[in-house]
């Protein structure tokens, strides 16, 4: 079992920047890849950001390549996104997701291949 609690959402004005955390426990944490994904009112959950195990591997999601960044801390047990650049279209609820990493230190894009979530922590952009 991996225990995932999100923070550091809130309300912002385009342009800002935020950071997400996420605090893992229950595992060891550098056995476990982690992602970030959102959802946004009426929408599906979308891929965001993904980290292999390691953390060496990250892959971004078109619309925020750039502007966000993954990382983790594996001392620390701790995944972050920080968020630069923010636009409107940004709000949504942002989740980070974690799985036990393969033997292959990869990252993992779709949501069905992970098996832990956190509660989620909203992040409004306000125009």
């Amino acid at each position: 079992q991996v225990q995932l609690v999100e923070s550091g959402g809130g309300l912002v004005q385009a342009g800002d920047s935020l950071k997400l955390s996420c605090a893992a426990s229950g595992r060891t944490f550098n056995s476990i890849a982690m992602g970030w994904f959102r959802q946004a009112p009426g929408k599906e959950r979308e891929f965001v950001a993904a980290i292999s195990a390691s953390g060496i591997y990250t892959r971004y999601a078109e619309s925020v390549k750039g502007r966000f960044t993954i990382s983790r801390d594996n001392a620390e047990n701790t995944l972050s996104l920080q968020m630069n650049t923010l636009k409107p279209e940004d709000t949504a609820v942002y989740f980070c997701a974690a799985r036990l990493s393969s033997y292959i230190d990869t990252y993992y894009l779709s949501d069905y291949e992970y098996v832990y979530w956190g509660q989620g922590t909203q992040v409004t952009v306000s125009s």
